[in-house]
């Protein structure tokens, strides 16, 4: 007993110097933002071990790493007509189909250097806000499709949405129509084995994106796709922030009714829909090259200008929040967004309080209810300075709000898989639609003012009210939101 009574000091100083190193080794030479460091720090601090353990899987990080195939761009031809349409807009030779497109043609340039995302101007756009419209038409093009069918979505179930999902690709497949779906491991991994081998067994293919290499045990289950991407025979594209599942249409008794919103796409859009959803699959099936002009079938279909914008952990640059902050900074008269989580980073979050404060109509709503906790109490916290700032923010009372859509000025937007935090802009693998169109952007302005009739104002009154407890809740989470 004595002997362990002497031994304990050393356990003690050897774990702590044991943190000390992996500190700063780990985190300081990886050259971590400030922010996410000092988080590291406290986890480290008040939980050694299980600390580093933590750290060894959610705190690793991908950029420099080559993931994607991207010298398939180069196949595509979509380097060259990147670094030709820049040419254009450098030179100012591009010609746009409206008038006050030639406002935001920063924000265009910044896409294209930023991204690749080429700009079109012949497309057709659907927004859907309701899950049972969105899938009935999605599932009906699906039935249409003559060439190929190619899913990605965060979260597939094996429920009634499901399954009636795969009835159709089932039923595609063994048409001979070319099937391919991929899912995000994390997200989908209550899916059975008996769903997906229904689909290979019919022809399809399936594939997880970063599945364990050992069973189980996944270094990269911080790193999700979350992406949500349909694309049926190269002519249409579906974009947004539905996943396949039961609770999207509504059938969750915790979360009631579902508010989302999806685009549906036809036009040269779906192109470069089509292009990341081929770099997505080739890395999960192995390099399975796909570059058939087949796959690139889309027509001009209308007039909207849109771009396709994607983010992810392995790039140096955070493309969709860039965008984000140039949409932001160059509104004039209003700002409306929507989003289930509202933890911006400090660039985000002044650029939105420098809007509020210079008089731009900023509104901001959220859920009035908590999907993951400790994100819903960081987003409350932030929106104290919002209210401060001037912003008006409405907390969305008729079931639960997923939608991830800013709208600019009632002119240009944006809609698709990323939230307004820190894990969408840094950690996810993401896709945007930017949204080029004062008609479109008045329809998204219209659907949140309707939402606003199911939503109740947060007041500076009502945010003082909080209990001591959630406050203590919010604090801590804030602390911890940029690992979150």
């Amino acid at each position: 007993m004595q002997l362990h009574i002497h031994i304990m000091p050393y356990i003690l100083t050897a774990i702590m110097v044991f943190n000390l190193v992996l500190a700063f080794t780990i985190i300081f030479l990886e050259r971590k933002d400030a922010s996410s460091t000092w988080a590291w720090l406290m986890v480290l601090f008040f939980i050694p071990i299980a600390g580093f353990i933590l750290y060894l899987i959610f705190g690793k990080s991908l950029r420099h790493k080559k993931i994607f195939t991207w010298d398939l761009k180069n196949r595509l031809g979509v380097k060259k007509a990147v670094n030709f349409q820049r040419r254009t807009i450098e030179n100012d030779l591009f010609i746009y189909k409206k008038d006050f497109l030639s406002d935001y043609k920063d924000l265009v340039y910044l896409h294209l250097r930023n991204n690749d995302a080429l700009f079109t101007q012949d497309n057709k756009v659907e927004v859907y806000t309701d899950g049972e419209k969105k899938f009935n038409a999605l599932i009906e093009d699906l039935s249409q499709a003559k060439d190929h069918i190619h899913l990605l979505y965060y979260i597939i179930r094996n429920d009634e949405l499901g399954k009636r999902l795969a009835d159709v690709l089932v039923k595609k497949a063994q048409e001979g129509v070319e099937v391919r779906v991929l899912y995000d491991d994390m997200g989908s991994r209550t899916l059975s084995r008996k769903f997906i081998q229904r689909l290979r067994d019919a022809g399809a293919k399936v594939e997880a994106f970063f599945p364990p290499v050992i069973p189980k045990i996944n270094f990269k289950i911080n790193f999700r796709n979350h992406r949500k991407l349909a694309i049926i025979d190269g002519a249409t594209g579906y974009i947004g922030g539905f996943n396949i599942g039961d609770e999207y249409l509504g059938k969750d008794p915790k979360f009631g009714y579902w508010r989302d919103t999806h685009l549906r796409i036809s036009g040269d859009a779906v192109r470069h829909m089509q292009t990341r959803f081929i770099l997505d699959w080739n890395q999960a099936s192995r390099n399975e090259m796909l570059h058939e002009e087949r796959y690139y079938a889309s027509v001009p279909s209308g007039d909207t200008g849109v771009q396709i914008v994607s983010s992810g952990p392995d790039s140096d640059w955070e493309q969709i929040k860039y965008g984000y902050l140039k949409m932001i900074l160059s509104a004039k008269e209003s700002i409306y967004i929507q989003t289930p989580y509202f933890i911006p980073d400090e660039s985000l979050s002044d650029a939105v309080r420098i809007a509020a404060l210079s008089g731009v109509d900023v509104k901001i709503m959220i859920p009035n209810k908590p999907d993951h906790p400790f994100v819903y109490w960081a987003t409350l916290s932030y929106i104290g300075d919002m209210l401060n700032a001037g912003a008006e923010i409405y907390i969305y009372q008729n079931g639960f709000l997923h939608a991830k859509t800013i709208v600019i000025d009632g002119k240009v937007a944006s809609v698709g898989t990323a939230n307004i935090d820190v894990r969408s802009f840094r950690l996810n693998f993401e896709v945007n639609a930017f949204l080029y169109d004062d008609h479109l952007a008045q329809k998204l302005c219209t659907a949140f003012h309707e939402d606003v009739k199911l939503s109740t104002q947060m007041t500076k009154k009502l945010y003082a009210k909080r209990s001591i407890g959630i406050k203590f809740k919010e604090s801590v989470s804030r602390l911890l939101s940029p690992i979150l």
